[in-house]
C-alpha cells in the first residue's frame, strides 16, 4: 500500500503502558500519550483525528490504515476520504455498519484460537450409519473477481488503469503506489493475489504491454509500452 511515514498509537496511561507497552515497543510504533482533562472522558480519539488531518493537509501521507473499532471514526474516514486519501478500517466482529462503510475496505479482525480451544478432543462418535460428510464450501471474499487457481493473469483493468492516469502524468508515468490506489478505489477488493501474483509490481512486470522502471528508494513507476 505504499511507505510506512508513521506508526501511532493513541491511549490513556491506563492502555498505552499497562496494556498495549509492549505491542508498541516490539512493532516500533510511536506511543502518543493522551492524558484526560475530566475524568471518565478520553481525549484521544480527537488527537488521533486532529493529527490524521494535519498528516494529509501537509502531504506526509495520503493512505491511513485506522485500527478501531469506535463508529466515532466514520466521520474522520469520510473527511479523508472527500481529501482524496485511501482509507483501510481494521476492526473487530462487532464493528458497526457505518464505520465498515465508511473506509475504502475493511478488515475484520478476529481472535486467534487459543491453545486450549485447540486441543480440545473431539466428541465420541455416536452409534449408527457412518455419516458422509459434503464437500467443504469455498468461501470467496466480497468484491473480489472470480479467477481460475491454475496459473498467472494479468487483467485488463490494469492497463487501462495505467492508461487513464498516463494520460494526467508527465512523460507518461505512473507511480506503483498512485496505481495501486487507484485499483482500490475504481475496483474494491482488488488485490495482485486473486490473479496469482505476489505483488503488484510483480504483476506490472508481467504484462508485455506495460513498461516498469525502478527508481529511488523502493519508488517504481510503469508506463505503456509502444
Amino acid at each position: 500500500m505504499g511507505r510506512l511515514v508513521f506508526k501511532r498509537g493513541y491511549g490513556t496511561p491506563e492502555t498505552l503502558h499497562r496494556k498495549w507497552k509492549d505491542v508498541l515497543v516490539n512493532h516500533a510504533f510511536t506511543p502518543c500519550l493522551q492524558y484526560p482533562y475530566v475524568s471518565g472522558k478520553n481525549t484521544s480519539d480527537i488527537a488521533l483525528s486532529l493529527d490524521a488531518l494535519e498528516a494529509l493537509l501537509d502531504q506526509r501521507a495520503d493512505v491511513f490504515v485506522l485500527v478501531t473499532s469506535d463508529s466515532d471514526f466514520a466521520y474522520l474516514c469520510r473527511k479523508l476520504s472527500e481529501r482524496g486519501a485511501v482509507v483501510f478500517v481494521v476492526g473487530d466482529v462487532k464493528s458497526p455498519s457505518a464505520l465498515r462503510k465508511a473506509a475504502q475496505e475493511f478488515f475484520e479482525w478476529r481472535a486467534p484460537q487459543t491453545v486450549k480451544q485447540a486441543a480440545e478432543p473431539a466428541p465420541p462418535p455416536t452409534a449408527g450409519p457412518p455419516r458422509v460428510l459434503p464437500p467443504p464450501k469455498l468461501v470467496t471474499p466480497i468484491a473480489t473477481p472470480k479467477v481460475a487457481a491454475t496459473g498467472k493473469k494479468t487483467p485488463a483493468l490494469l492497463r487501462e488503469a495505467v492508461r487513464h492516469l498516463a494520460a494526467t502524468t508527465k512523460g507518461g508515468k505512473v507511480d506503483g503506489n498512485a496505481l495501486m490506489r487507484y485499483l482500490k478505489k475504481t475496483h474494491p477488493g482488488f488485490t495482485p493475489k486473486t490473479y496469482g501474483h505476489g505483488g503488484l509490481m510483480k504483476m506490472v512486470k508481467s504484462d508485455a504491454g506495460l513498461r516498469y522502471a525502478a527508481g529511488a528508494s523502493g519508488v517504481w513507476t510503469v508506463s505503456l509500452a509502444g
